[in-house]
């Protein structure tokens, strides 16, 4: 592909050196559909980032796209705070009626503002709320959000440094296989919880990811999140799941939690949720923990009509037949562990691992700088991934859930390309 240079100067010069992405991905864009995008000069991108999991059913999705402009043209309400409004009644309807009753799950739904940190912040306040304590124990590489209190339960050190002041009252214990299966699941964790003299606060909760998606694409396995579970019963401590990036299907259940047939007592919910990439969270919790004040947790932009006109449209459209959703799902993931067995049989001595679940899957090299160095001849060859993991040594797989086969062989043979001419 013949990429002529982009004019960038005003991104450069006026916006803020935080930004990122856009430093791997060096073109502007202009267009998206399904899962393309496209530049100002018309080149084509296969996405396999899918707006970092917020666009699991590609981009301007024509059903959603379609539900959202009648609403918009028949001037319904976009702002609306906690007020309610025809499009919440209908999304929480439609949430009850498709997701939470046929998975027997009885949780109160809150709308704590548009972002997944968002959800994260509400989620740990009410675990102190609820349970009269300050700690809360989180996992080696989670990540949970920017924001101070989720900055607090995540463990890459370069995001936490950006904080400026101490983070409290958060714990770190080992994630699944952190010890390549040499010591026995919460062996300290347990151990820390019954020793008066650990200094181990007791927990209001413990947080945690299935799949941590930006520390590496680590696997929990369900039997280790069942015995996490029953942790945290015995123990007197709220779980609280992070669904944000891997919820709305991304694993195949709509919950990625589902497979371990647990039940959390709170669950984030934020990306995918409205469908279409517009700004939207949940925070999901049990009937018995609504011990809220009216406004004890608010926002202005935590009543995103338009996202709840297309989350609602994303629900009737994909998961009134949920089964078929979700063996599309796997059956896609299986068409992705077939082609990295194969990049990995060919890259034997470079290739560390592969793992996923769904469609979330991670390719980790031995040597730590490979995976940045695929991820950038990825995007000279047309497609867009990008790393994951506390050293960005893993290539990270997020394709659209609505991808057709014939583009996900596309972009595996162009990963395949990548990783060959890079060394």
């Amino acid at each position: 592909m013949t990429i002529t240079q982009p004019d960038l100067s005003v991104f450069e010069t006026l916006e803020s050196e935080v930004r990122s992405y856009c430093r791997n991905w060096p073109t502007v864009f202009d267009q998206a559909r399904g899962s393309r995008m496209y530049d100002e000069d018309g080149h084509a991108y296969l996405d396999f980032f899918a707006g970092a999991g917020s666009l699991n059913y590609g981009h301007n999705n024509p059903v959603l796209k379609r539900a959202l402009l009648d609403y918009l043209e028949r001037d319904g309400v976009t702002h609306g705070l906690d007020m309610s409004t025809t499009a919440k009644r209908t999304f929480l309807r439609t949430f009850q009626d498709l997701v939470l009753r046929p998975r027997d799950l009885p949780y109160k739904v809150m709308f704590p503002g548009p972002t997944g940190t968002n959800a994260v912040e509400s989620a740990l306040k009410l675990a102190r709320k609820v349970k009269g304590r300050e700690a809360i124990v989180s996992f080696t590489n989670a990540f949970h959000g920017m924001s101070l209190g989720s900055l607090a339960v995540t463990g890459n050190a370069f995001k936490r440094a950006g904080a400026g002041i101490p983070l409290v009252h958060g714990t770190p214990m080992p994630f699944d296989n952190y010890f390549d299966g040499q010591v026995a699941d919460f062996l300290w964790f347990e151990r820390l919880l019954e020793d008066q003299g650990s200094g181990l606060n007791k927990p209001a909760a413990v947080i945690v990811e299935t799949v941590q998606g930006e520390g590496g694409i680590n696997v929990a396995r369900p039997e280790w999140l069942r015995a996490l579970k029953e942790l945290c019963e015995r123990q007197d401590m709220l779980l609280i799941v992070d669904d944000i990036q891997m919820g709305c299907g991304r694993t195949g259940a709509f919950f990625s939690f589902e497979e371990a047939g647990i039940t959390p007592d709170i669950v984030t919910v934020s990306k995918s949720i409205s469908g279409y990439g517009l700004p939207m969270s949940l925070c999901l919790f049990a009937p018995e923990l609504d011990v809220w004040e009216p406004g004890e947790h608010n926002g202005t932009f935590r009543g995103n009509n338009p996202a709840f006109v297309t989350a609602t449209a994303a629900l009737e459209t994909y998961w009134t037949d949920g089964s078929a959703m979700e063996k599309q799902t796997r059956t896609r993931g299986e068409q992705v562990e077939q082609a990295l067995v194969s990049i990995t049989e060919e890259n034997l001595a470079d290739v560390k691992e592969y793992r996923g679940r769904g469609l979330v899957w991670g390719l980790e090299f031995h040597d730590k700088a490979r995976a940045s160095r695929v991820a950038r001849r990825a995007f000279e060859l047309g497609l867009l991934i990008e790393t994951s993991g506390p050293e960005s040594e893993v290539v990270k797989l997020l394709p659209a859930l609505t991808i057709t086969p014939d583009e996900l062989d596309e972009g595996l043979s162009v990963l395949s390309r990548a990783v060959r001419e890079t060394v």
